[in-house]
């Protein structure tokens, strides 16, 4: 596998030998600049191509923005990753404990706020980092490698915890999202199933979480149910986990805005990027459930399902299409039995491969829906 490493090269020496031996040690080959030699085109026009050619670009920035070539009005390495960021994965690792120049924080906050499913990490030291890329680089290996587990078991364990449909016009609309795990086993005791500070863990990353599930206005409880430990509010978001790891989230795909806009009308929408927040949040909190309860992951692959219940006489639409629609809308009467979108992934996919990994929901959940 190829990879470029993607930094600024003077003054970053140390820290870019590190990414090379971590790149090495794994027997992939580092595509780096100074090895680039003498090029009928400039240097970074054989970095771009250096960029295009590799599977992975590994990101690293640290306090200097560093030069602005004649003709661009950023660097090259913003200018690499900008390049990398729409085609190939990219693993960002950002420097702590520093003070990075004005351009650079604007460089760092941007990548920051890719949602583009970039793997961020941050590093002090020379030996830090590479342990960071060698981890990074690893799990993306696993995440593509080919899957010996029972793949249709894992997707029917997580379409049989989707609850069934509620056909009627005056159900609330809701996005279910279920993951299990495999090799199917037993991941939590039953002691740390009812152990308080997992529940409260549960709760308060929902709450307060950079993955955040549950509104802040409203209370919320821990409870068990049977084996399963559920956290939710009322008539609100809620997710269940089990013993053997799987979790299902619950999640109101209500759009205030339309609401508000459109009076009743507006909550016989389904707002495409409501849907894309819900999901985006329901993955991102799974995945850092799923590296706290199996740390030394046990768990090698997902089975994932997704479905949207309550939404029979719903449209689809995106924001766009809301505002320009004015008030007016064409009620569905009555759709097809629109059943589970599912796919079985490697667990490091969840992590590293998220964006595409929505996409692949979210696509396939419009077409059940009139475009409205």
């Amino acid at each position: 596998m190829k990879v470029f490493i993607s930094s600024l090269i003077s003054g970053f020496e140390p820290y870019r030998d590190a990414a090379r031996r971590a790149v090495v040690a794994l027997r992939n080959e580092a595509v780096m600049a100074e090895d680039f030699g003498a090029q009928p085109n400039s240097s970074q026009v054989a970095c771009m191509q250096g960029v295009r050619s590799a599977d992975v670009v590994v990101l690293i920035l640290g306090p200097r923005y560093g030069f602005v070539p004649a003709g661009s009005t950023i660097s090259a390495t913003h200018q690499e990753y900008r390049e990398a960021r729409d085609s190939r994965p990219v693993l960002a690792f950002i420097q702590q404990g520093v003070d990075p120049e004005p351009d650079q924080r604007a460089f760092i906050d941007e990548v920051q706020a890719w949602e583009g499913g970039l793997f961020r990490e941050g590093f002090r030291t020379v030996e830090q980092l590479q342990d960071g890329i060698t981890r990074a680089l690893h799990d993306y290996t696993l995440a593509k490698a080919v899957a010996p587990v029972d793949q249709d078991q894992l997707i029917s364990q997580a379409a049989a915890l989707i609850p069934a449909e509620r056909r009627n016009q005056s159900s609330d609309t809701s996005l279910a999202v279920a993951i299990v795990g495999g090799p199917v086993q037993r991941i939590l005791r039953p002691m740390q199933m009812e152990d308080p500070r997992l529940g409260e863990q549960l709760e308060q990353t929902a709450i307060y979480g950079e993955n955040r599930l549950f509104d802040r206005t409203k209370g919320s409880a821990v409870r068990l149910d049977g084996s399963d430990l559920v956290v939710g509010q009322d008539r609100g978001a809620s997710i269940r986990l089990t013993e053997q790891g799987a979790m299902l989230f619950l999640l109101s795909l209500e759009d205030t805005a339309s609401r508000d806009r459109m009076g009743g009308f507006g909550g016989m929408m389904i707002i495409e990027e409501v849907v894309r927040d819900r999901l985006t949040a329901a993955l991102g909190y799974a995945a850092a459930t799923i590296e706290q309860i199996d740390s030394t992951q046990r768990l090698t692959h997902l089975g994932v399902a997704a479905h949207i219940s309550g939404g029979e006489y719903r449209a689809w639409r995106t924001r766009a299409q809301q505002a320009a629609s004015g008030n007016s809308m064409q009620i569905p009467m009555g759709q097809q039995e629109r059943r589970p979108i599912t796919m079985c992934i490697r667990r490091a996919a969840l992590r590293l491969d998220r964006a595409p990994l929505i996409e692949d929901i979210l696509v396939p959940l419009r077409r059940q829906f009139s475009q409205g």
